[in-house]
């Protein structure tokens, strides 16, 4: 029998987005910019960014998972690099999808606050083994989620291209 799963579907999704901003603009945070971690957070942070009508959006992408309860040692930053130069002082908004172990989280709170933003967090998901808490969360859970925009494999035959 298949391991239980919390399974978002788009519909969900939608919702979940919008209840996300509701509770950023109920906390008084006005955000100059979102930062969604990409991969994961690439539509939540889009979702998030028009509900709050915040035009400024960038991506920062960070790789840790590598499957199914596996990662790397550590998560590590992945180019392209987003430009901090207009940072110090923004106030910046970061949405992922889940903050699991929360060590990315922590990774890309910690390089925003050190390029002199004042950021909040926000994401779909919470679970309870988290480091760090995100200051907004529409719901927590201890299972695997699966989320509509990788619930299916990768298309047959795509690869990313081999390094020059």
């Amino acid at each position: 029998m298949p391991p239980e799963r919390e399974v978002l579907t788009w519909e969900t999704f939608g919702v979940a987005a919008r209840e996300l901003a509701e509770q950023v603009v109920a906390s008084g945070f006005r955000p100059d910019v979102v930062v969604a971690v990409a991969r994961g957070g690439l539509l939540p942070g889009g979702a998030v960014a028009y509900a709050l009508g915040t035009k400024g959006v960038g991506t920062l992408n960070v790789e840790f998972y590598t499957d199914i309860g596996q990662t790397l040692a550590d998560p590590r930053v992945l180019p392209p690099l987003m430009d901090t130069s207009d940072l110090p002082g923004a106030h910046v908004l970061v949405v992922d999808d889940v903050a699991d172990s929360g060590r990315t989280l922590a990774l890309v709170m910690e390089m925003l606050s050190h390029h002199g933003a004042e950021a909040r967090s926000a994401v779909l998901y919470t679970k309870p083994r988290t480091i760090i808490q995100p200051d907004f969360s529409w719901k927590d859970t201890d299972l695997w989620i699966t989320f509509p925009w990788s619930a299916d494999p990768p298309v047959e035959g795509a690869q990313p291209r081999p390094a020059d």
